[in-house]
């Protein structure tokens, strides 16, 4: 079954009016943009259900492009990554396995696991986004530049965000 919580409900509502209000307007030297709605997806418990996490993706994807006034890039670029992530997390599964409990954050299992995980979901999103945003391979040299300072970005932000925001309970392997 789901293991959907309020935390991750309030967990949402923080990181939408993050990029809404906050992160819209923070571009460093017109390449590197931070999207941490994203961080709703990645953070959701390991267990959590397929199809509603497809559906959680979507959604969040489209309240971006309700107000960032996009024609559904952020909603496709999402769901890819909801997509891929069930499969990121079994390429990833530690030796002992994944426990119930367990959330995909930092500070549940540890930093090389989480940067791993993080920096090649981030990746794929931006790819993704930037490319439909584009509507194809143009200007490639700078689209690419974009991708890799937004993942950075990102990344640094959410790693960050979970620092400040999530219990402390690391696993025993790192």
């Amino acid at each position: 079954m789901s293991s959907f919580r309020f935390v991750n409900l309030i967990q949402f509502v923080v990181l939408m009016a993050l990029q809404i209000l906050l992160m819209r307007n923070l571009v460093l030297f017109d390449t590197g943009f931070c999207f941490v709605y994203i961080g709703f997806i990645l953070f959701l418990p390991i267990e959590i259900d397929k199809v509603l996490l497809l559906v959680l993706a979507f959604f969040t994807g489209l309240t971006v492009d309700l107000f960032y006034d996009t024609a559904g890039v952020h909603a496709a670029a999402t769901v890819l990554v909801g997509y891929l992530r069930p499969f990121m997390l079994k390429l990833l599964t530690p030796r002992d396995g994944y426990e119930t409990s367990d959330n995909a954050t930092l500070t549940s299992m540890g930093w090389r696991w989480f940067l791993t995980y993080g920096i090649v979901l981030l990746l794929v999103h931006h790819f993704t986004l930037f490319f439909l945003e584009l509507n194809g391979f143009k200007l490639i040299g700078f689209t690419l530049a974009k991708i890799i300072a937004s993942t950075f970005f990102t990344g640094a932000v959410l790693v960050i965000f979970q620092m400040l925001f999530f219990a402390r309970r690391v696993r025993g392997f790192r």
